[in-house]
């Protein structure tokens, strides 16, 4: 039997013994579809997963605590910080004088002076604690040496609250009238000497300290200093604050260590779906200060048995607050390779662009709140037999999938010496833009979605980890791009990646990291990995194959030599019985990973 459309091209899907007959177009299409639906029928989910993996690996929003500072904290940061003995010479006092200057200062110093007014000059703190130290002294009879030592009490309470290089003295002045005025000097940064520095401008690191308000208070300045430690292009950092030229102002002398911004990798796992080759090969580059201010350039190369993806992303600081610019851009192509799709030559082709601005709004050693706006195009396209079919739920005629969305999100980070906390929520909306697919019946480009991701790690003891994690959406008619994924090594495990695609989902999951095995010489450490993993899916359009939810336990075995190599085996075991034909590993349960870095 064979099809054939108005231009002519024919194909052949099967052949009846006795003769060949040729249909119109709308027969043509009409069975192509039934031919698509028996031979999918128990597979149904495998394709739209497919087509949705094309672009959901480079979701931002997924939360991953593997930084190698996870545990850092103020309290354990390599830091030093020298400051110089506070009430040096900058505040010392002129001579003081009364109305007949010509007196010898030192018995000006045990003359009786009536005081009827003390005036206090720039000041910015401390106001109602100054006025109680001068309020004793009004409407009564002093003299210089007491006068001086009340400028030391307000010198010392500056001492006190940690403003190392502020203080007070007593002006040139006559005292004749009985009026005393005392200045105090709130004292900053005057400059930021940098040195150690190779490839990071100076211009980053210092821009990053003035910006620290006056008078300075150690606190802060440390502060400063431990979030620069904390800083992923600087690996440590010690300071030392000494007088500056102008009365009141230090020099702030930094130097930095910087770390390996260069980095070469290299990953094998099985992680992907089976429709295109489970089995996936990755090799990326990427440098974290390419141009010398702190910006970042990555490109990723994947590829599967049925698939091949680039990624590249750049992004740019744009103020000292570590607010920061980035475009992403990507495209992926996949050819189904699992049967029974492979004589329907079925074929997805994607690219994405993003332009993200995320701005911390709060920024602590042991605490984040930043804000973040992004715009996303992304475009999907599949064919069958290398003509154009809309293949997915919300595809037009032609088999394309547009999506332009604006995606506001806002991420919380807490960190301890033992602990780690990281929220993370994003509120997308799908706007008729740049040609986004807009049909007559729902789903199309035209969508609102909310998603949250949580995760919280405890380190136990030394490499004794636990970890738990949730994320949560809901939405409602969301084309196959944008739906909640259940299943796989990032998900459920123990069932095949994206065994369920839903508008709505909910996961949780829990994994004790349990040392069991040190090898010094490697800096390295075997693990075993404990787990268990609940899905619930709901708002679930068309589906063939009903899932109420997905639940697995399972072992794994962790290996890590350094920060520079990891590998991961994981046996999961469903508690949740799902019809799902393959024979590749997920479907056995098993997921591997290896990855190292150069």
């Amino acid at each position: 039997m064979q099809f054939k459309n108005n231009s002519g091209w024919v194909c052949s899907l099967f052949t009846c013994q006795n003769k060949d007959i040729k249909f119109s177009i709308n027969t043509y299409s009409w069975l192509i579809k039934c031919s698509i639906f028996f031979v999918l029928i128990n597979n149904i989910g495998d394709f739209a997963s497919c087509q949705a993996q094309t672009l959901v690996d480079k979701d931002k929003s997924t939360l991953e605590l593997n930084d190698p500072k996870l545990f850092s904290s103020q309290k354990n940061l390599p830091l030093t910080i020298s400051v110089p003995t506070p009430n040096s010479a900058t505040f010392s006092d002129p001579q003081v004088t009364k109305s007949n200057a010509r007196e010898n200062p030192f018995t000006v110093r045990d003359r009786p002076i009536e005081v009827k007014k003390i005036e206090v000059f720039g000041n910015s703190l401390f106001k109602t604690e100054i006025a109680r130290l001068t309020k004793p002294f009004v409407g009564k009879s002093t003299n210089l040496a007491q006068l001086y030592q009340l400028r030391t009490a307000i010198s010392q309470l500056y001492t006190e609250k940690g403003y190392v290089n502020s203080g007070a003295y007593l002006p040139p002045q006559k005292l004749g009238d009985g009026v005393v005025e005392i200045k105090v000097l709130e004292g900053g940064i005057e400059t930021v000497e940098v040195t150690g520095n190779k490839h990071l401008k100076d211009d980053y690191i210092a821009s990053r300290l003035v910006s620290i308000p006056t008078p300075i208070q150690a606190e802060k300045l440390l502060e400063q200093l431990q979030l620069l430690r904390l800083d992923p292009l600087i690996e440590n950092v010690s300071a030392e604050l000494s007088a500056g030229l102008s009365p009141g102002m230090s020099r702030l002398d930094i130097e930095v260590q910087e770390a390996d911004n260069f980095t070469l990798s290299s990953s094998l796992n099985n992680h992907n779906s089976p429709s295109v080759g489970s089995n996936s090969r990755n090799l990326g580059v990427a440098h974290n200060n390419l141009l010398g201010f702190g910006d970042r350039a990555s490109l990723n190369y994947t590829n599967t048995e049925g698939s091949n993806g680039l990624d590249f992303g750049y992004g740019v600081p744009i103020n000292a607050k570590n607010g920061r610019i980035s475009l992403a851009y990507g495209f992926n192509s996949n050819d189904i390779v699992e049967a029974p799709f492979t004589p329907l030559d079925i074929q997805t082709k994607s690219n994405y662009y993003e332009l993200s601005l995320r701005q911390p709004i709060l920024a602590k050693p042991s605490q984040e709140v930043a804000l973040g706006l992004s715009f996303s195009r992304q475009h999907s396209e599949t064919s069958l037999l290398d003509e154009p079919f809309p293949l997915s739920v919300g595809a037009d005629e032609s088999g394309n999938t547009n999506i332009s969305a604006l995606r506001f999100f806002q991420e919380f980070t807490r960190r301890s010496d033992d602990s780690v906390v990281a929220l993370r929520s994003q509120f997308s909306l799908g706007v008729d833009l740049f040609d986004a697919t807009i049909n007559d019946d729902a789903p199309d480009g035209q969508f609102f979605a909310w998603r949250g991701q949580s995760q919280w790690a405890r380190q136990l003891d030394d490499d004794f980890v636990f970890l738990l994690k949730g994320d949560v959406q809901l939405a409602k008619d969301l084309v196959p791009l944008e739906q909640f994924r259940l299943g796989g090594a990032s998900s459920v495990r123990g069932y095949r990646r994206d065994v369920s695609l839903s508008n709505s989902g909910l996961l949780t999951s829990a994994e004790l990291r349990v040392p069991v095995l040190r090898i010094q010489k490697l800096d390295g450490v075997f693990q075993l990995v404990p787990f268990v993993d609940f899905g619930l899916p709901w708002g679930v359009d068309n589906a063939v194959v009903e899932i109420d939810s997905l639940v697995s336990i399972g072992m794994g075995l962790n290996f890590n030599a350094g920060d520079r190599f990891n590998a991961r085996l994981d046996y999961g075991i469903p508690l949740t019985d799902i019809k799902v034909e393959g024979d590749s590993l997920q479907e056995d349960g098993l997921t591997f990973s290896l990855g190292h870095s150069f």
